[in-house]
């Protein structure tokens, strides 16, 4: 037997759709009153869309913003009351190695590195999730409960913080990838040598934010440039491979 809907179409998110077949550029992200990002129009470009006559809006400036740009600004700065805990019984060759490995919150490490390494790295390499709807988990504002199976299952890590793929049905889109990558790489900035080098690796999905937000963080005269794989003919994945540097 199927089993009924309990719930009306949503109408709203229906038409938004259907402009934005339209009008792709016109769609934008924003908060409900619940503060969940949802897809949303700009309605100052849509109704320049349907005119012939210069729209008054919100004074134009070039800029990259997005639902939650000032609190990722606000968790870059903020500082934390943390400390790095050697860990010898787990080391190898702990008196005479000349490499470090630290396990911990990716932005909570990073800043502690800050106390020691500020402006004396010479090469940072990352690689944050591509935002592919699968690969990318999020830390949400609230915690519950601590919960066995909720742990195994990945549904909350480990301090209880609900996690959630950021997929589109979940209504997440571009704007919590951005805020959770850009104290990252603001930081990072922080940690490199005037001469050092900074790499990323990333996918289509998000290059075009990413350039953005690297372009507005280390200056957009310091870009080298992009490096492409081109995976089609690199079949046992060894990165042998390009298509091009750009």
């Amino acid at each position: 037997m199927e089993k009924l809907r309990m719930q009306s179409p949503d109408l709203t998110q229906a038409n938004i759709e259907k402009i934005a077949e339209l009008f792709p550029h016109v769609i934008t992200e924003t908060r409900d009153e619940n503060g969940k990002l949802k897809r949303a129009v700009d309605f100052d470009l849509l109704r320049q869309e349907l005119s012939d006559v210069l729209v008054e809006g919100d004074k134009e400036r070039y800029q990259l913003t997005w639902p939650g740009k000032k609190q990722a600004i606000l968790n870059a700065n903020r500082p934390i009351d943390k400390t790095l805990r050697p860990i010898k019984e787990e080391s190898v060759d702990w008196d005479n190695t000349q490499n470090l490995y630290i396990e911990g919150d990716n932005l909570e490490v990073l800043k502690l590195l800050q106390e020691s390494y500020l402006n004396k790295i010479k090469c940072i390499y990352i690689d944050p999730p591509y935002n592919t709807g699968k690969d990318f988990i999020y830390r949400d504002d609230y915690k519950i409960p601590q919960n066995d199976f909720l742990m195994e299952s990945g549904q909350v890590d480990n301090l209880g913080n609900k996690l959630f793929q950021n997929t589109e049905t979940n209504g997440r889109f571009h704007s919590d990838w951005l805020s959770s990558i850009y104290p990252t790489i603001k930081i990072a900035r922080n940690l490199l040598k005037e001469d050092g080098v900074f790499f990323v690796s990333i996918d289509d999905n998000e290059i075009h934010n990413l350039r953005k937000i690297c372009d507005e963080i280390f200056g957009v005269g310091n870009f080298v440039a992009t490096i492409i794989w081109q995976r089609a003919f690199s079949p046992k994945n060894d990165s042998k491979f390009f298509f091009s540097k750009s």
